[in-house]
């Protein structure tokens, strides 16, 4: 089968089109055909070597945790799936050395969920990462339940920051779905657009408008939740809008380690401020976070075509180097290469 791999860290030049032997699956492991693979930030700040040991590897990797596709054989004791099921993955690379840029990737079957007729293999290699996260942050604030639903944010406001970014669409759209007050902050027109149409209500340019005011008034209380994708930036901005008892959680960084925070004012209004990877949140945490995205996907809630403002930027997979650059860029929208001939 066609693989990419790299058996060392660096640039996107160390991704390489090779040939591998499909692995057959073991107790609990279904093999997938992947149909489409997903692209995040995280696939090639890894491959770069962001976060581990940088160098050469004793074997090679394959890139990219998230993809879609059709379970092609199944282990022992897997009862869940059968040959010929269309499924959605998740955290495929991660503490692995297989990711979903191959042909077929076996992996433990609770790494694949079920993708709903509604959906296509697009919509399921754009949930894993963006819309697990979006989840794990909205469902964050402890005055909320633990899984999003339809109401369960219901009389909320939230603040989603960056709102044209994967993450910040899926936010916009699963807090919509949730009955939410979606307030979001964007770059520029375009962004606003492609905001709008994953549903925010309210829709702020931040380098034109002034956010704090603005917020302010569309939400004199504060707002309960920020899901924030650049603190260091935004933590003025922040403690000015979250309402007592809030929550910020951040999920990102602009690659400066150190934020600085103003103590005083969030202490006194007992502000909660959650750092947040998807990888390593607990194992309930995430069950929950799958749960919802299954759930808002069967709905018809998430979506990654224009028309959800989710554009989409396609490579096949010998450019898997190309759309890790692309990524890398800061391109708008969802990066996806395209694994079936």
């Amino acid at each position: 089968m066609r693989a990419i791999t790299y058996d060392r860290t660096g640039d996107s030049s160390v991704l390489a089109l090779t040939e591998r032997e499909k692995t057959e699956p073991g107790a609990g492991e279904v093999r997938v055909r992947v149909v489409v693979s997903g692209v995040n930030p995280t696939d090639w700040k890894s491959r770069a070597g962001a976060g581990a040991r940088s160098g050469d590897f004793d074997e090679p990797k394959v890139p990219n945790q998230d993809g879609a596709g059709v379970v092609d054989a199944v282990g022992e004791g897997v009862t869940q799936f059968s040959v010929g099921d269309r499924v959605w993955l998740w955290d495929v690379a991660f503490g692995t050395s297989i990711g979903t840029a191959q042909e077929f990737v076996t992996l433990p079957a609770t790494h694949a969920v079920a993708l709903p007729e509604n959906a296509t293999f697009d919509d399921g290699a754009s949930l894993g990462i963006p819309a697990l996260t979006a989840a794990l942050a909205l469902a964050a604030n402890e005055k909320l339940p633990g899984r999003l639903s339809p109401g369960s944010l219901e009389g909320r406001v939230i603040l989603v920051s960056g709102g044209a970014g994967a993450v910040g669409h899926a936010a916009i759209q699963l807090a919509t779905w949730a009955g939410a007050t979606v307030i979001t902050t964007v770059s520029s027109d375009e962004k606003a657009e492609l905001a709008r149409r994953a549903g925010a209500e309210h829709i702020l340019n931040y380098t034109t408008d002034d956010v704090a005011a603005a917020v302010k008034k569309l939400a004199p209380k504060g707002v309960d939740t920020i899901v924030e994708v650049n603190l260091q930036a935004n933590a003025e901005l922040d403690e000015k809008v979250i309402t007592r008892g809030g929550t910020i959680v951040s999920y990102a960084s602009d690659g400066d380690d150190r934020v600085s925070l103003p103590i005083g004012p969030a202490m006194g209004r007992n502000v909660r401020l959650r750092f947040l990877l998807t990888y390593t949140v607990s194992d309930d945490e995430k069950q929950d976070a799958i749960a919802s995205v299954s759930e808002a996907l069967a709905a018809g809630v998430l979506g990654a075509r224009e028309e959800t403002g989710l554009p989409i930027t396609r490579f096949a997979l010998a450019e898997t180097a190309a759309a890790h650059d692309a990524v890398e860029s800061g391109v708008v929208g969802k990066v996806l290469i395209d694994v079936a001939e």
